[in-house]
């Protein structure tokens, strides 16, 4: 009698099938929940391709153009037919890697010289070609030894270095037509099933983004099953263009990076330091009013700190190079962390102390390579919303509720409503005990549900010391970010031999959360120049009121009128030239300044102002008191943000 194996699907039906059965025929009984082509499938929980064999019991769930996973499978198959178009197209370019990435793909060539548009014209002609051709992606396996030679003769020096560092006595291959990769794979069943692509543009890219490295050519693309569907996506990407933060930060006047001073290093400007002192002011307030106390911790610390607390094992690759300090060795520092523990362990602490919760906005410095250096969303050094709570395990579950409402109303403070919530779990290298981590995964989930939150769960994502909460937001383009962070640790207690009295007078081990509202301020603060287009609400604007004179007669009205507004505490900023007013208000509206104020000889007879708002013109005309107020009241309604958040309905728990 054959071997008789169970599939399960998603809908919890089950069916028997002969053991050796593909994926693609064990899907052929199950209707897919949408009219989607079925790319490949989730084999208990792992992305496959449909020709998979299947020769035990399993979970099965299809994968469409419409899941995460179904993406970066439909974008990982596109990245190859891109580098069989430039290999056919130039056949001396070499191949180095071409993964999905969140919006599209790329694919890295070693070429004697930057692609031109042109060329990328070229290219995106003989994709379709191999996407009308329809072949057939088929899989082969090899042991390493083996796979060497293929990439030899080839001449595919790069995939040969891949090779050798894998640590794992067989790979895979992918064939398309003459062209063959080496992947792991997944990959759709054959390139027809491709329905629209784009070739977006070129750059540059160091091998293994190390500057020491050869400079290797690097092309974006997406695709999508429809050609409506790419069009909507260029259309975002045109937009996401106009929003670029590197961009708008220079026109407005906000943040500047100098050679001299160093790459990754960010110059705040007066406009650009408002506005993070408004985010930092209104951050500390918040803190204050949920029972936080702050803390300051330098710069550079001795070596020995970073080897207690672990960081030279898992991190000395990111730490800048220690500097010498009268014969010891000194290091910058990446986190903020063992600092706040070092202040924990100056006194002796007791369970009646417990929860301490300790804030600081801490500048850290983490070594990143020239090629992934990127305006203020990768830098070299930033600032952490850090904070760190010391609680009993008792405390823990709600502690985590307490901070995810936090995370929640200051996110919603600027401007976001949409929440996606993850919960991650043990991975497979982690310290701590069973119990220490189920107890910390129990209160993670017992906050969640505390708080009637939807999440999915990430299994084997947690870090190494605990499980974590990671929160992401969408913008106003739909893009997912991760900022705030809620993570669980055994390690560093451990490590520094931290603990408290309990109430039966003996020493206990604390559990540490690490905790992040926005992430960085400088990701957070070019995260909120894409979403507003650097048009930034009136209580966060770095200029509120721009004060227009027609002419030299209304100056000294015009001055009166900001000493006021300055008595109120709004930001304004006057423009007494003698020049048109047209030209004004168009330099002020440039400015995305929120209100702008023009004053002609009947606003001083009359004592009033004549109000244009931002992008919508003439507001009418008003006395100053009562701008002040409506302003004041505008200020105070975006101030105010209700705790229950907009969520996800996903709920993968």
């Amino acid at each position: 009698m054959a071997n008789m194996i169970e599939i399960k699907y998603p809908d919890n039906s089950r069916r028997v099938y002969e053991s050796g059965v593909t994926a693609i025929e064990a899907m052929k009984g199950y209707t897919l929940p949408t009219d989607r082509a079925l790319l490949a499938a989730e084999i208990d929980g792992v992305a496959v391709d449909l020709s998979t064999v299947l020769t035990s019991n399993v979970a099965i769930n299809p994968l469409t153009f419409d899941s995460a996973l179904g993406k970066e499978v439909y974008w990982h198959t596109s990245a190859h037919i891109l580098a069989q178009a430039v290999q056919a197209v130039f056949p001396s370019a070499k191949l180095a890697i071409g993964p999905p990435i969140d919006t599209g793909f790329y694919y890295d060539f070693d070429f004697e010289r930057p692609f031109t548009p042109e060329d990328l014209t070229r290219i995106e002609e003989e994709v379709h070609l191999i996407m009308k051709e329809d072949y057939p992606l088929k899989r082969i396996e090899f042991s390493q030894q083996d796979a060497i030679p293929v990439f030899q003769k080839r001449g595919e020096g790069y995939k040969v270095e891949i090779i050798e560092s894998i640590d794992d006595p067989s790979v895979s291959m992918y064939q398309q037509g003459n062209f063959i990769d080496l992947c792991r794979g997944p990959h759709v069943s054959s390139t027809g099933q491709i329905g629209a692509f784009k070739v977006l543009s070129g750059a540059g890219a160091y091998w293994r983004g190390d500057e020491r490295n050869p400079m290797l050519q690097r092309i974006y693309g997406v695709s999508f099953p429809t050609q409506k569907e790419l069009d909507q996506h260029l259309i975002l990407l045109e937009e996401a263009k106009r929003r670029d933060h590197r961009k708008l930060g220079k026109e407005l006047g906000l943040f500047s990076v100098s050679e001299e001073t160093g790459p990754g290093l960010i110059l705040w400007h007066p406009k650009g330091a408002m506005v993070r002192h408004l985010i930092e002011t209104f951050w500390r307030e918040q803190h204050i009013k949920r029972g936080y106390e702050f803390v300051y911790s330098p710069h550079i610390a001795r070596r020995n700190l970073w080897k207690q607390s672990g960081h030279l094992d898992f991190y000395q690759e990111n730490m800048f190079a220690a500097m010498s300090v009268e014969n010891n060795p000194y290091q910058l520092k990446p986190m903020n962390c063992p600092f706040h523990i070092m202040i924990y362990k100056s006194s002796l602490r007791s369970y009646r102390d417990l929860p301490l919760r300790w804030a600081e906005l801490g500048t850290v410095y983490r070594y990143e390579r020239s090629g992934v250096l990127h305006g203020l969303f990768r830098v070299r050094g930033f600032t952490q919303d850090d904070a760190h709570i010391f609680c009993r395990p008792a405390q823990l579950a709600d502690e985590v509720a307490s901070i995810i409402k936090f995370t929640f109303s200051t996110l919603r403070r600027f401007g976001f409503e949409y929440f996606e919530i993850f919960l991650s779990t043990r991975p497979d290298h982690a310290v701590g005990s069973d119990e220490d981590w189920q107890h910390a995964t129990d209160s993670l989930k017992s906050a969640l549900e505390l708080l009637d939150i939807s999440y999915t769960t990430d299994p084997g994502e947690g870090v190494f010391y605990g499980p974590k909460i990671d929160i992401k937001i969408r913008d106003v383009l739909g893009r997912a970010w991760q900022c705030s962070t809620i993570q669980l640790d055994f390690n560093l207690p451990l490590r520094f031999g931290l603990s408290f009295i309990g109430p039966d007078g003996k020493p206990h081990q604390p559990i540490m959360i690490h905790r992040a509202l926005l992430g960085s301020v400088e990701r957070f603060m070019g995260i909120l120049i894409e979403h507003f287009a650097g048009a930034f609400p009136s209580w966060l604007a770095p200029i509120q009121v721009k004060v227009l004179t027609l002419g030299e007669a209304q100056t000294s009205y015009a001055n009166d009128i900001m000493l006021q507004l300055a008595g109120h505490g709004l930001r304004a900023e006057a423009d007494l030239r003698s020049e048109k007013m047209n030209l004004k208000i168009r330099e002020a509206e440039t400015a995305k300044i929120p209100y702008m104020l023009v004053v002609g000889d009947k606003e001083v007879t009359a004592r009033t102002v004549s109000i244009r708002k931002r992008t919508k013109g003439q507001a009418g005309t008003m006395k100053l008191d009562t701008f002040i107020e409506m302003l004041k009241e505008e200020i105070l309604e975006h101030s105010s943000s209700a705790i229950t958040p907009t969520l996800s309905t996903n709920n993968s728990n």
